[in-house]
């Protein structure tokens, strides 16, 4: 299970590594370092999203170089046997994308787990937040890339013929039907060919949460008729939607890893 409930981690806080890995979408103006900054769950750590993606290139949130990402980790104090619980307090449920870039690097993905509900729930549970950022030690993570795990613009042009997997775009139905404009400029309206379309706001409910695997069940049958898949392909506006995707076909399917199409339609919808 990639879940963990927040009476768990409650009482977990002092055993795990937390990470608050809260991104807001640009057009609304808030800053997930700073309001970290201002009161987070106790002992987080901040990972940001934007800064801890590759930066040589003009495409958003794609995946760092191995030894970028062992630097990134060492830095935060991360150890590679420590189990990480990741939040967010975004709307696209942002934690989902550092829980797929720590599996993509190795790290066992039963030692990754997102907070379900995240920050909102966590705090209208009234339980303890503070606003002190953690004295960090600097570790020596060792990564490994699961190059299985990614796909690029190539294997998605290529599978359009050969169809050897399913892409699934989180984005939403008016987006994926080119029936309004893209909001990053440079793009053109449309979707991936043979692709289908599962928005995944359709999976979380009003608070946050994942729905239940029965109903999580119930979206990706009429999509895909069989959840014993395991050749899925995942792919949203930037990355990041994604990988919400990815972990709740996690929830009903335990022997899935997620794959992601790291460029997204930020890079297929290029004109």
């Amino acid at each position: 299970m990639s879940l963990v409930e927040t009476d768990w981690l409650e009482k977990n806080l002092d055993n795990v590594k937390i990470i608050d890995c809260s991104w807001h979408m640009p057009q609304t103006k808030r800053n997930g370092y700073e309001e970290y900054k201002k009161y987070h769950i106790p002992n987080s750590i901040f990972f940001d999203l934007d800064k801890n993606s590759e930066t040589e290139t003009d495409l958003p949130h794609m995946l760092v170089s191995l030894e970028r990402w062992e630097n990134i980790v060492s830095d935060m104090g991360i150890n590679n046997d420590d189990m990480i619980i990741i939040y967010d307090n975004s709307d696209v449920i942002s934690a989902c994308r550092c829980w797929y870039n720590f599996i993509f690097f190795g790290h066992k993905p039963e030692l990754v787990k997102v907070l379900n509900g995240g920050l909102e729930k966590w705090i209208k549970e009234n339980k303890a937040k503070d606003d002190i950022i953690p004295k960090i030690t600097k570790t020596k993570y060792i990564a490994k890339e699961n190059k299985n795990l990614v796909k690029n613009k190539k294997e998605i042009d290529r599978n359009i013929v050969e169809k050897n997997f399913f892409v699934i775009d989180a984005r939403n139905i008016e987006r994926f039907k080119g029936n309004v404009k893209e909001p990053r400029a440079g793009l053109r309206s449309g979707n991936i060919e043979n692709s289908t379309c599962i928005p995944f706001n359709f999976l979380i409910n009003s608070d946050k949460t994942f729905k239940s695997t029965k109903e999580i069940s119930k979206i990706f049958f009429e999509n895909l008729k069989n959840l014993s898949l395991n050749n899925i392909v995942f792919s949203c506006g930037s990355g990041v939607t994604a990988c919400v995707l990815a972990l709740a076909y996690s929830l009903i399917n335990g022997k899935y890893l997620p794959i992601i199409y790291d460029g997204s339609w930020a890079e297929y919808g290029k004109i």
